[in-house]
């Protein structure tokens, strides 16, 4: 997770590695993630000869002094000590960092060990761009990515989707989202906790309830890959589902012109996880309160929706996650200032639900009629004009 946001990167990009160790795992996935235009300059560790290391696309340096600005900047061992200690290290690296660059750092997730992940969680809450929990290090460690400078929106288009670890593989083209795995496992808990409680009971079966419902509850958090189209006017669809409306209507909430806005509903059977339209930077999310009648009906104008506003080069684009007579939880994953490509993950509507996209009237076209089923990151719906 470390080398994720430089692996992402499209074209030319500068990178940094400070604190890189002979043979670390991290020095070797910096290293095959920088591409052919990019640069990846090296400080090794104290008493870590790199210089084996050195190609076109890596240079080793001795000293953070002898590193320049970078568009990526990686501190390769997670952060330990007090708070002021972390603040003075962040300071040093935030020196080499480009306008827009990201700060990608880690700290040991385990409560009360030092005040490092406290002191992360703060700069988090202030600078944060992600944030990922990675359970399969030893011990488990938080990775936080920091943009301390706004970052154009024209660089969304550069960049593929981010690996999220709330996306869990079990093939190459299916995943499952971290929430559906959760819930199989209260599932399969609360399965075997029952059986052990009426053993002896010849003819208690209430068991197998828990037990037969982890299958379908994991299969409503399945989150296929999809194939992005590569088409830069293509403004694909933010989740499954059918098109219930495309309408030219206005909102002061996001602009004095036409808006084109596309709605489309989610059956529980449908793939639940949201996919950013367009490429773009997040400038704005907000929620606001209402009702919950069925995704459906006309009535869900007013429910409780969850509003992400994406700036982009050639316009404002706003994705509405709305609840619906079922579904009472939305999961927004991308904070301000996070820069999203398209089809990108950021976010899931738990059960039945309502995703509306608004586009610039007067720029959009749709390419989609009521009835239509699109598919989250793959479908066209819109085309810029």
């Amino acid at each position: 997770m470390l080398t994720a946001e430089l692996a992402r990167r499209r074209g030319p990009v500068t990178a940094l590695l400070v604190g890189a160790q002979a043979g670390s795992a991290v020095l070797a996935a910096a290293v095959e993630s920088v591409p052919p235009q990019g640069l990846l300059t090296v400080v090794p560790d104290p008493g870590n000869d790199l210089r084996d290391q050195a190609s076109g696309r890596v240079r080793v340096v001795e000293s953070l002094a002898g590193a320049g600005s970078a568009d990526v900047v990686m501190l390769a061992r997670p952060l330990t000590g007090t708070a002021a200690e972390v603040r003075a290290r962040l300071g040093e690296l935030r020196e080499h960092l480009g306008d827009g660059a990201v700060l990608v750092v880690a700290a040991v997730a385990v409560p009360g060990l030092d005040d490092a992940a406290a002191e992360l969680d703060r700069q988090d809450a202030l600078f944060g761009v992600g944030a990922d929990l990675v359970l399969r290090n030893s011990p488990p460690v938080r990775v936080f990515r920091l943009r301390y400078t706004p970052a154009d929106p024209a660089l969304a288009s550069q960049l593929a989707p981010a690996y999220r670890p709330s996306s869990v593989p079990l093939t190459p083209r299916m995943h499952i989202d971290s929430t559906g795995v959760a819930a199989a496992g209260i599932a399969l808990g609360l399965a075997a906790l029952g059986r052990r409680v009426h053993r002896g009971r010849r003819h208690s079966r209430l068991w197998l309830v828990p037990a037969l419902a982890a299958l379908p509850v994991a299969a409503f958090f399945r989150d296929p890959e999809r194939d992005v189209p590569t088409d830069e006017a293509a403004v694909v669809a933010a989740s499954d589902g059918r098109v219930l409306s495309v309408d030219r209507l206005r909102d002061r909430r996001f602009s004095d012109d036409d808006l084109l806005r596309i709605a489309v509903f989610l059956s529980v059977f449908d793939v639940h996880v949201n996919r950013a339209p367009v490429a773009g930077r997040v400038s704005d999310f907000f929620v606001t309160d209402g009702g919950f009648a069925a995704a459906m009906k006309p009535a869900a104008e007013h429910n409780v929706a969850a509003y992400t506003v994406l700036e982009t080069p050639r316009g404002q684009v706003v994705v509405a996650q709305r609840t619906g007579l079922i579904a009472r939880r939305i999961v927004q994953r991308a904070p301000v200032g996070a820069l999203l490509a398209k089809g990108e993950r950021f976010g899931l509507i738990r059960f039945g639900s309502r995703t509306d996209v608004y586009l610039p009237a007067e720029r959009t076209q749709p390419v989609v009629a009521p009835g239509d089923r699109v598919l989250a990151g793959s479908s066209v719906i819109a085309r810029w004009l």
